[in-house]
């Protein structure tokens, strides 16, 4: 259990680093958000393990083969959006909300890797579901977290925040790029 509490930390790192950009660039976050984004990205860090054990070996090499460019390209795409609306002076409209479809590719992309170890841990000696439970619970909590940390950053950088809050969800794409690429992870 030690090592899927170690597992759930660190796949739980990517969704606390979504969750304090979000966290600083969203104007208005609280313990709700929070607690909202906390509930999606805890879902899928749940959902992708039973995902990925469920599936098992006969698709592995597939999902490996493009996880990382999944992740970068949706983190990418949602963090140059933030940052193209700070530079143009939009960001009120670009981060006002943790709409559904928002919260859904946040989750997603830093969810990817789960899928990953879901199929690794298919060919282990442990308990799926409790697997699955800690995991999730782990991101929950870490995401909730982050999300309020980022509020209090936010507070304190207002002026930037929408830019900074870009810049990181693009650094964690690019992150998860090359740590695939270079076999860094």
């Amino acid at each position: 259990m030690l090592s899927v509490f170690l597992i759930a930390l660190s796949l739980a790192m990517d969704a606390f680093a979504v969750s304090v950009s979000t966290g600083i660039a969203v104007p208005g976050f609280g313990p709700r958000q929070a607690a909202r984004i906390g509930a999606w990205c805890g879902f899928f860090q749940f959902a992708m393990p039973l995902i990925g054990w469920a599936l098992g070996s006969s698709v592995r090499v597939y999902i490996e083969a493009i996880d990382h460019w999944i992740a970068f390209g949706l983190l990418a795409l949602i963090g140059g959006n933030m940052i193209l609306a700070a530079l143009r002076g939009e960001t009120e409209e670009a981060v006002a909300d943790l709409s559904v479809k928002r919260l859904f590719l946040l989750a997603l992309a830093t969810s990817i890797d789960a899928l990953a170890v879901g199929i690794s841990l298919a060919f282990t000696n442990v308990n799926i579901l409790l697997s699955a439970v800690i995991i999730g619970a782990v991101a929950f909590i870490l995401a909730m977290l982050g999300g309020l940390l980022g509020r209090r950053l936010g507070e304190l950088f207002q002026r930037r925040a929408t830019l900074a809050g870009g810049v990181v969800l693009v650094c964690i794409g690019v992150k998860i790029l090359f740590e695939h690429l270079t076999g860094a992870a």
